[in-house]
């Protein structure tokens, strides 16, 4: 077996994976200087691959476990081909983007940042009322690993949380309440903190609307660490702009990157940061995602249920009994 590394992972990881597996071949690269040919001799690959190269490719690596949670590039029609096992790192993220939101939440709703403002104009103005999270209701679109892992701190801060997923009904106890996604118009409007982590589908392509935000209360705080899709952009800017919503605080926009002179960057209420809330910058990150590529790559080898196969129809994460006759299917090749 050809393994093909494209992943950031730490000296003792690569020591790992030669001292466990002596009998895999493995190349180690970066996204940015990978060749086609590299790409097109591996049998399994571990990163996220250029999807330049993937459309030139004759031959397509067996299975792709990508360094992201987000698949929703490599799922679309021409990348890879429908019979590739692709896999992600849901699982790895939750704690890393949770602590960004919140750190986003107090940001916002404790105006942090409007007095940051302040300060480098040596200003000493007091910006008004602030509001609290303990007492508050926050709705969470996306209620899977990270959204469970954000509702887990704001529920300890005393914020009531009320989920909602596309499908499940197992409501996990950082949860107060579960809904799906039709109860989403009945949600809003009671929502103190509206909290987004969605992938980038049909269905979730500008679920945050106009009329949406608008049914939100006016001191609402809208948060997306998702992906920018899920919000209509110029919606958001003209009903903040129109004093609706006490803020927003984006790690993903819609264009992203944003560019300079998009109105978005100049409206005094809206947290941005250029979606870096789940990267490689904290070490705990980088350990769970090649914790959750090696438990795979094990299961694997040993022709055993893989976590987080992707569905290329709808981007979600595969049921485990949807997916063991393919994984058997593959493992015989």
């Amino acid at each position: 077996m050809h393994l093909l590394i494209l992943a950031s992972i730490f000296p003792t990881h690569s020591e790992n994976l030669s001292a466990r597996y002596p009998n895999i071949k493995i190349t180690y690269a970066l996204p940015s200087n990978v060749t086609k040919e590299q790409l097109e001799q591996a049998d399994a690959v571990f990163g996220n691959p250029p999807l330049s190269l993937l459309r030139q490719l004759r031959q397509f690596p067996k299975w792709i476990h990508l360094e992201s949670a987000g698949a929703d590039a490599y799922t679309k029609p021409g990348i890879l081909p429908q019979d590739t096992l692709l896999t992600n790192s849901t699982g790895a993220y939750g704690p890393a983007i949770a602590e960004h939101a919140l750190g986003m939440l107090f940001g916002i709703s404790k105006k942090l940042f409007l007095y940051r403002d302040e300060q480098l104009r040596a200003s000493w103005n007091d910006l008004g009322t602030v509001k609290p999270i303990t007492g508050t209701t926050t709705l969470i679109l996306g209620a899977g690993d990270i959204g469970c892992e954000f509702a887990k701190r704001v529920q300890s801060l005393g914020s009531y949380t009320v989920g909602i997923r596309r499908t499940g009904s197992s409501k996990p106890d950082c949860l107060d309440e579960l809904y799906h996604t039709e109860a989403l118009d009945r949600l809003l409007p009671s929502a103190d903190t509206v909290f987004l982590s969605l992938p980038n589908t049909p269905e979730t392509y500008h679920m945050i609307n106009r009329s949406r935000i608008a049914s939100m209360k006016r001191d609402a705080v809208l948060l997306n660490v998702g992906r920018g899709s899920a919000i209509d952009t110029e919606a958001l800017c003209d009903l903040l702009e129109g004093g609706h919503l006490m803020g927003a605080g984006l790690d993903v926009t819609d264009p992203e990157p944003l560019p300079k002179g998009h109105r978005l960057w100049n409206i005094s209420n809206v947290l941005i940061t250029p979606h870096i809330s789940g990267g490689g910058h904290l070490a705990e990150t980088t350990e769970r995602i090649f914790s959750i590529f090696q438990e795979n790559l094990g299961c694997y080898l040993n022709g055993k249920p893989l976590k987080n196969i992707v569905d290329f129809t709808t981007g979600y994460r595969k049921l485990t009994e949807e997916f063991l006759l393919r994984i058997g299917k593959f493992n015989a090749k």
